[in-house]
């Protein structure tokens, strides 16, 4: 079996270096990967400082490269534009928000403004992460241009952390995006972490040894993609923002919980419930990030599912993240029919939400069936059982080492 996956795997570097080759007139030089990330626990807690339990997966952009002696960074993706961008240019431009131009633009400002060094790349990428579907592709994509200038111009001397907060960054000014530091630590650090952001500076991150026996992960794209909402995901930090701020602080993370609870009734009258629940679930959910690291201490898989599906529930009906106006669109409805067909294990929103993807967590006795019907609901290639890794965004080897050229 692991004979077949490296053939495998060798056959699609060996197709990629031939595109490689016919686009750019050169051989790559070098492989790197960039893997997508799904948040277990924590949902939408981040950005008011919280507890969150997040791991790589094995979905993942491939790329290769090679250093050129001009002043340009050129990406190429099969089916897409190529992406040309002058290092001599990297101020922010309004018609690259939203755009992964921006977010190579924004990359490389980053890096020199922490007085690294730039310089010229071709770089050829295939994926197979599925795009606003909420495995971050993303921060994947920006991590590996972060971990590629890393590697080629600054001997792999750019933290992980460094590399992290710098994609954060672009994400937030290059791409018009608010966006907290889950996604983009989860994916730098790679492999299964408990991470706690009380000091954003320094976030406090343990990795985790996990893995489950008796229940399959699976992956379900809901069609309808979560890459326009930005309005959306920034309602919820603004809703945390007003209730946090009725403590003369700026992150929900600071405020006392009793003292919390104890404003129940002043902070419904003054904002109402939907925006008193998403506080509500942001207490919640860290203390079932807190119960998650007691149950892997005792091998207790139950707790686990038990807290995931805790989880799903209060950012259904709490956090109000699993749709955007009608319960009868893909998502909750996917997360509903879930419910009705699981009979051991959990189902929950994956990520940002109000479209996009969910995820399950489901006994290996019933996930065949349970992958059937979903596929029929959404369609075969939106449907996928996920593997958990222990790898983040990273140089792999020389493109000669892996196909055996001289």
């Amino acid at each position: 079996m692991i004979g077949e996956k490296r053939k495998r795997f060798k056959s699609k570097i060996m197709t990629l270096a031939s595109f490689f080759r016919s686009y750019y007139h050169n051989n790559p030089e070098y492989l790197f990967s960039s893997p997508g990330r799904i948040e277990i626990l924590g949902n939408h807690t981040d950005h008011n400082h919280g507890k969150v339990i997040v791991s790589t997966i094995d979905l993942c952009i491939l790329a290769l490269v090679r250093k050129t002696n001009n002043h340009y960074l050129i990406y190429k993706t099969d089916g897409y534009r190529e992406m040309k961008i002058d290092l001599n240019d990297l101020s922010v431009k309004s018609n690259e928000f939203n755009k992964s131009i921006g977010l190579i633009r924004g990359i490389l400002f980053f890096i020199k403004q922490n007085n690294y060094q730039l310089g010229g790349l071709e770089i050829i990428t295939t994926t197979n992460i599925f795009k606003g579907a909420g495995v971050s592709s993303s921060a994947a994509f920006e991590l590996l241009i972060g971990k590629i200038i890393s590697y080629c111009y600054n001997y792999n001397r750019i933290s992980k952390l460094l590399l992290a907060k710098i994609a954060q960054q672009a994400e937030i000014v290059y791409f018009n995006k608010k966006c907290g530091l889950l996604d983009q630590m989860g994916i730098s650090f790679g492999g299964i972490n408990y991470i706690d952001f009380k000091n954003c500076e320094r976030p406090l991150i343990k990795k985790m040894n996990f893995h489950l026996k008796k229940y399959d992960i699976i992956l379900i794209y809901c069609l309808d993609s979560h890459s326009q909402l930005n309005k959306q995901y920034n309602s919820i930090s603004e809703d945390m923002k007003k209730l946090s701020g009725e403590f003369n602080k700026l992150y929900l993370r600071d405020v006392d919980e009793k003292s919390f609870y104890r404003m129940k009734n002043r902070l419904i009258t003054k904002y109402g419930l939907n925006t008193y629940l998403r506080g509500e679930h942001f207490f919640k959910e860290n203390l079932r990030v807190d119960e998650f690291l007691n149950a892997i201490k005792n091998n207790n898989e139950e707790k686990i599912i038990s807290l995931i599906n805790e989880s799903g529930e209060s950012s259904f009906y709490n956090l109000k993240n699993c749709y955007i106006s009608d319960i009868n669109e893909n998502l909750p409805q996917g997360i509903l029919f879930s419910k009705h067909i699981i009979k051991d294990g959990s189902v929950k929103v994956h990520g940002g939400g109000f479209a996009g993807t969910m995820i399950a967590f489901v006994n290996k006795n019933e996930s065949k069936e349970y992958i059937n019907q979903m596929q029929l609901k959404f369609g075969k290639k939106n449907v996928k059982k996920l593997s958990l890794t222990m790898y983040g965004t990273r140089f792999i080897c020389k493109v000669n080492e892996i196909l055996g050229e001289r």
